[in-house]
């Protein structure tokens, strides 16, 4: 039977002396499970080549055992062909090598905490008996060997392996637990679908990369803890809702932050503090991440910068900016003021209304049309906001809608105020100051993609940007009544010092002192200092926000016995591992995480549970009339 032929993406490992020499083409060509004679050595082959003309084959390559002394050439034709009718001329050929190989009778490799070890099986009549156990264990199966360590010969040192100067000469073995067949190789560069990695987790945490994670993600939280314990005083507490948090605060005596209770949820970690300020939350932060950051990622420079809310929003258009790279929103307004274009001028008469652009270096020879045409679609689904590009031809001249109501001079100065070079292209967009901030800012994001995808390099992997963004406002308009106001973070967000009085005189522009920390384009943290006047926080409550403050009278009344200046932050650990990891996504710095829609699919949770099985837990379930309904059909 022919080998199928699915093509599978999979790393090509070194064997040192295999050659391939191609004396003709061909279509298709599979080579499939080929043994070379004279050798313990089981090769496993797919080959697949693409082009259009294919008369006929043939392969050569040197093999040699573990010894370096035993080769044999052996030349293989073709197992398979398929002729094409076109063989008129030959187009590019796309080559693609997958194999995998067994040496049998001659080493193992174990896998254990610390890495990968070489063992020799014995070759003498005495230990046939190892030799057969350890050649007959399936992958993946739990064995102890003993023997003598000793270094390898010389020339056949592996120096991409920890333990690549010593091999281990099995004497004796024992299989603690044979492996059946396995879902799939335990292998990093093997592909596997996130449902089937899930599914059969505790094979998947098998793999290098996630035992590093993991092992990483220990090492970082007990250095957090040994930093905020041992060098800071702080004290462990079980979790606790944000108030009953707050009224803890209420109880500290102390002006150092060895009054700092802090819980450790799954997933993240919670700091409260009293008799603290701001900037002490953010130097208290910036030394826990100095402390605990791996030593492999290179060292971390504090303190971080800090950026305000309105600057991020103006120069990025979101409030978690990725600093790695250029490309900052540009505010044209003022120069295109003065234009008699209808509709600039209708942007810029409403409210709050702006013209900004984005200039794509090198847009016009990295992007195609399709690609520009996609990002003036996802600006218009996402933010209903319409999109003109403007290209800078080689001869200097722009290429635009816009270019009609220039003359030559002010298409010179357009240039000069955007810094646009030959190539380059420019997103422009006039509207609502937050709508247009916002989706420019998306499409700088999707711009970056779009020329990392083509091979540049913009946001490097090994860098980490960490920023401060400070000064949001305290409270915003609600989505569905905008008259009526909604607290930007929480209602027991304190004032910004200076914005005090704007809280009782116009609310809306009064700034807080809630701040969020950002690593390369992500919050990874997030907090405020909180209002210890019960004055101050029944007002808020009660005028500004519409709520009954009888809901939290246990609150108000903490804060009336002398609550001191408080505050804290909340760091995403699953969120910092990942990027410190470079992992795309947080489930693989997890050990058992649930799917996109919160399924076990480990465990198969949730599932139907009888009301036999709820019986002796005393719960009962109602359903709907609806799901009734339903499960009647």
């Amino acid at each position: 039977m022919l080998p199928s032929r699915k093509l599978h993406d999979f790393r090509v490992p070194a064997l040192q002396g295999l050659m391939f020499k191609l004396k003709s083409c061909l279509s298709w060509l599979f080579a499939h499970c080929l043994s070379v004679a004279g050798q313990n050595l089981k090769l496993i082959v797919q080959i697949r080549f693409r082009c259009e003309k294919s008369i006929c084959t043939y392969i050569t390559w040197k093999c040699f055992d573990i010894s370096h002394k035993v080769q044999k050439v052996a030349s293989y034709h073709v197992l398979w062909l398929k002729k094409q009718k076109n063989t008129e001329f030959l187009k590019k050929m796309f080559f693609l090598l997958c194999f995998s190989w067994i040496r049998q009778g001659l080493f193992l490799v174990l896998r254990d905490f610390q890495g990968l070890t070489q063992i020799i099986l014995p070759q003498d009549e005495a230990h046939s008996h190892v030799k057969k156990l350890l050649s007959n264990a399936p992958v993946e199966s739990v064995v102890r060997v003993t023997g003598i360590v000793s270094s390898r010969p010389p020339g056949q040192e592996n120096p991409k392996m920890p333990t690549g100067d010593i091999e281990v000469k099995a004497e004796t073995a024992e299989i603690l637990n044979s492996c059946k067949k396995l879902p799939f190789e335990i292998k990093d560069f093997i592909k596997k679908s996130e449902a089937l990695r899930m599914q059969y987790r505790y094979l998947d945490l098998r793999s290098f990369q996630l035992q590093y994670n993991l092992r990483l993600r220990s090492h970082i939280v007990m250095r957090m803890r040994e930093y905020l314990c041992n060098l800071h005083g702080s004290k462990r507490i079980p979790c606790t809702l944000q108030g009953s948090r707050q009224v803890l605060l209420s109880a500290a005596e102390s002006s150092a932050v060895q009054a700092a209770p802090h819980g450790w949820r799954p997933g993240q970690i919670d700091i409260e503090m009293s008799f603290v300020d701001q900037a002490g939350i953010q130097r208290l932060i910036e030394g826990l991440l100095q402390y605990c950051w791996p030593e492999e990622r290179g060292p971390i420079v504090t303190p971080f910068p800090s950026m305000t809310y309105k600057e991020a929003l103006a120069d990025y258009g979101t409030d978690k900016p990725d600093t790695r790279f250029g490309m900052k929103i540009v505010d044209i307004s003022d120069f295109l003021r003065r234009l008699d274009i209808q509709f600039v001028q209708n942007a810029l008469s409403y409210p709050h209304g702006t013209v900004k652009a984005i200039c794509i270096p090198q847009g016009v020879r990295y992007l195609k049309n399709k690609d520009l045409q996609s990002l003036k679609e996802s600006a218009k689904s996402k933010f209903n906001q319409e999109i003109m590009e403007i290209i800078c031809r080689p001869d200097g001249s722009l290429k635009s809608l816009l270019t009609k109501f220039l003359g030559e001079k002010q298409q010179s100065e357009l240039i000069q105020v955007l810094n646009m070079q030959v190539d380059d292209v420019v997103l422009l967009a006039a509207g609502e100051h937050k709508q247009v901030c916002s989706a420019l800012g998306n499409l700088r994001l999707e711009s970056a993609d779009l020329l990392e995808a083509t091979g540049l390099v913009l946001r490097d992997p090994t860098a980490f940007h960490f920023l401060w963004v400070v000064d949001f406002p305290l409270f915003l308009p609600k989505e569905e009544n905008p008259t009526e106001l909604e607290s930007a973070h929480h209602p027991f967000t304190a004032p910004h010092p200076s914005d005090t009085s704007l809280l009782y005189s116009d609310p809306t522009k009064a700034r807080s002192q809630h701040y969020d920390l950002v690593l390369n384009g992500s919050e990874v943290g997030g907090g405020s200092i909180r209002i210890h006047s019960a004055e101050q926080q029944r007002f808020v409550l009660e005028k500004v926000l519409k709520e009954d403050s009888e809901v939290l009278s246990h609150l108000l009344e903490a804060l009336e016995f002398g609550a001191p200046p408080h505050g804290g932050i909340a760091l995403g650990l699953d969120r910092l591992i990942s990027l410190i990891v470079d992992a795309p996504s947080i489930r693989d710095v997890i050990a058992f995480p649930k799917s996109f829609r919160g399924r076990d699919l480990m465990g198969n949770a949730p599932d139907y549970v009888t009301p036999e099985e709820l019986e002796p837990y005393h719960i009962q379930v109602s359903w709907p009339l609806a799901e009734r309904g339903k499960e009647k059909l």
